[in-house]
């Protein structure tokens, strides 16, 4: 019978999770499940988020970005201490390219929860939902323009149907949307990004929050000298929720970290919706921002998108593994 941690360490992939004897289909379909559960669990906590950054309105976005990262990066660091995974911070930091790597990523992360933050602060959750509904699409493109993957049929008719929600939107309301486009883009890079670096996930993100944390430091330090922080203040309240920002960035991490090890990429692929359907439904019932007619067409037209690229998914997901010598169906 596994113990307590021995049960903790298989949710999220610690040291010891593996069990002796090799792996059984009962355990193996429970380890599914649970895979299901954990990220999906993670997806509904994204959804969220508009809830909590709401509760943080009156403080600026700049604030509540500084404040984010420096409790995320303390966070992870006891993460990183109960995970016993030091060694790897340190093996990283003799890779001088992994560092510039994730010296970029950090920048384009920050630029994507300030931007988040802000959007949510200014009642714009629905602009901030539409980002994160494209935010899929925007990927495949950089895969086929980055890293020269393939483009199947399927998935350029999903791209090209977001692409005309977009062009709809642009025409509806005489400007880009730049919230959602910014999300979206930001969100791909950063993905890209960590694609390429090859580096742990707590690693990863620990070192990203780390290299920010010295800038958001100052700049908190600096606010309160001068009276202006928010942290601090007669609202008690207040102070806890902004030091609530790492464990609700690390928790959904957690979670997702644990479901991504159990589930097929297809399976990922539609939960992912998850997170940007619970801001949309929050935006319209519980912020009551406005849904004009126009705006309504172009999430249409990227929930058609996003059902043609999940659409993809699952077939790409049942094809049979190839036989040795074999060549791709489409491919010569």
């Amino acid at each position: 019978m596994r113990t307590t941690k021995q049960a903790v360490a298989a949710l999220v992939g610690w040291p010891g999770a593996v069990m002796p004897g090799g792996p059984d289909p009962s355990v193996e379909a429970g380890r599914a499940r649970q895979g299901v559960v954990a990220a999906a669990a993670a997806y509904t906590i994204w959804g969220l988020f508009p809830l909590y950054f709401r509760a943080l309105a009156g403080v600026p976005a700049l604030e509540v970005l500084a404040h984010r990262i420096v409790w995320t990066a303390a966070v992870l660091g006891v993460v990183l201490t109960v995970l016993k995974r030091w060694p790897l911070v340190v093996a990283a930091l003799r890779r001088p390219r992994l560092v510039a790597a994730l010296a970029t990523s950090a920048v384009v992360l920050s630029l994507n929860w300030l931007i988040y933050v802000w959007a949510v602060l200014k009642g714009r959750v629905l602009e901030s939902s539409l980002g994160y509904f494209i935010n899929p699409l925007v990927s495949v493109m950089l895969g086929v323009l980055v890293l020269r993957e393939s483009l199947r049929p399927i998935q350029a008719l999903a791209v090209v149907t977001a692409a005309v929600a977009v062009l709809h939107q642009v025409l509806a309301l005489g400007h880009a949307p730049w919230i959602a486009l910014v999300l979206a883009v930001s969100f791909a890079v950063y993905g890209l990004i960590r694609k390429v670096a090859q580096v742990d996930v707590w690693v990863g993100l620990f070192f990203e929050t780390a290299l920010m944390a010295p800038l958001a430091l100052t700049y908190l330090v600096a606010i309160g000298l001068r009276g202006g922080g928010a942290f601090g203040s007669p609202r008690l309240g207040l102070d806890v929720l902004l030091l609530l920002a790492g464990p609700i960035t690390a928790v959904p991490l957690v979670l997702f970290a644990a479901g991504a090890r159990r589930v097929s990429l297809s399976t990922l692929g539609v939960l992912q919706y998850i997170a940007p359907t619970g801001q949309f439904l929050l935006a319209i019932l519980v912020f009551h921002e406005r849904l004009a007619p126009a705006t309504l067409r172009s999430f249409t037209l990227i929930w058609l998108a996003l059902a043609i690229y999940s659409l993809g998914l699952q077939r790409s997901s049942r094809r049979p593994p190839l036989r040795a010598g074999q060549a791709p169906q489409g491919r010569r």
